[in-house]
């Protein structure tokens, strides 16, 4: 009887994970392989850690031959390239093999590589044995070609009462801080606005608001929307905003202001102004626009638009102005008017001899630009040279 049992003991042990294909000796411990996805470091190398699961344990030894294999990412210039032999010890879950992943600065779409495994010894590979590494590179060093119309540093009567040319290597909190969250924004839109610098960033004296396809709770989009409520804010006087625009479906880029009021007077009585306003399959066309209404109704606006005779808003830097006075309002880009709104043209309470504040962001879809389409390209970013306040 002892005999018998330890006969069946030694077949239990052996088909646990022996090689042999004989049913009584079947493999049945697999091998599995999972994905890796990390932020690339723009000062120190990141390592990638392929975890190898073993289900179930195997008596024996385990071996397994693995590779690194290119796709976008390639070896040498954004990750080391390891092959090996390795040995996963008997009755163990798990093992690992690390792969260092090079640092770099520059901002750019993810790259992958793949991690594969072969010829195991004692186990078998589950699936295709092949796990993804995922490089995020979300670096601020975007190379810009800053060419395009250039705004004056002055005008006559006028001295410069402020302004922003994001040369730090940050965002100024003294001036900006964000608007947070995805609920639509009273316009169906569909992105998230966070504080991220996935989204927002300055780089070589540019800032950078990025519109990025990727989800955040139940929204697939993400992006930034900075204002200076409560830290800048003016009444009357030039403001110019340089800045290159980005284009595609269901992209909508505004620079744009309202009323510091809003806390206690609500839209749209504090007041709203379009200084730009583009919808991203009209590229080479933009909308200045003013509104105004009672709290909590529905708006009036009046407004006007500029489309430019050759090229595109996204091809070259542009100057996009707003000339306010005490009885009107006018709307520039490159120093050509294209619109004027006279207080007389506004019925009811007029809010616009009061302070407002900055905002600039890029939506992802909504009522006016309709949603993105299988042809918009992600990410999508709005660079602003400066904002100069001019009185």
């Amino acid at each position: 009887m002892k005999k018998a049992l330890s006969l069946i003991s030694l077949v239990l042990l052996i088909s646990s994970c022996s090689g042999s294909n004989s049913p009584e000796n079947e493999i049945t411990s697999k091998l599995a392989v999972t994905n890796v996805i990390h932020e690339r470091s723009s000062t120190t190398t990141t390592t990638y850690r392929f975890t190898i699961n073993v289900t179930p344990t195997c008596s024996k030894p385990i071996t397994v031959d693995y590779k690194t294999v290119d796709a976008t990412a390639v070896a040498g210039k954004d990750y080391t390239a390891l092959t090996g032999k390795l040995t996963i010890p008997a009755n163990t879950l798990s093992a690992y093999v690390d792969v260092t992943v090079l640092k770099d600065s520059l901002r750019q779409e993810d790259q992958t590589f793949t991690f594969e495994l072969s010829n195991p010894t004692n186990a078998s590979i589950s699936g295709t044995g092949k796990a993804i590494g995922t490089i995020q590179n979300y670096g601020t060093y975007l190379p810009i070609d800053g060419t395009g119309y250039t705004g004056a540093t002055n005008y006559p009567g006028m001295t410069l009462a402020w302004s922003d040319e994001f040369t730090a290597n940050y965002i100024n909190s003294s001036n900006w801080s964000y608007d947070i969250g995805g609920s639509g924004w009273g316009n169906n839109e569909l992105e998230y606005y966070t504080n991220s610098n996935k989204n927002a960033y300055t780089t070589g004296g540019y800032l950078v608001i990025e519109a990025r396809k990727e989800t955040m709770g139940t929204n697939n989009y993400t992006s930034a929307r900075m204002i200076s409520k409560d830290k800048k804010t003016f009444t009357y006087g030039r403001i110019d905003f340089r800045a290159k625009l980005p284009k595609g479906q269901g992209i909508w880029p505004a620079l744009w202001m309202l009323g510091n009021n809003i806390g206690t007077t609500s839209w749209p009585a504090c007041g709203e102004i379009d200084i730009m306003e583009l919808l991203g399959h009209e590229p080479q066309k933009t909308y200045g626009t003013i509104h105004w209404g009672a709290a909590g109704g529905a708006s009036t606006h009046i407004g006007g638009n500029y489309s430019l005779p050759s090229l595109t808003f996204n091809d070259k830097f542009h100057l996009f102005s707003l000339k306010w006075e005490a009885d009107k309002m006018t709307f520039l880009i490159d120093d050509v008017v294209y619109f004027t709104a006279n207080k007389s043209q506004v019925n009811g309470d007029y809010p616009f001899d009061k302070p407002f504040f900055f905002i600039m962001n890029v939506a992802v879809g909504g009522n006016w630009p309709g949603n993105p389409d299988a042809n918009t390209v992600f990410p999508q970013r709005m660079i602003v040279d400066y904002v100069r306040v001019f009185q």
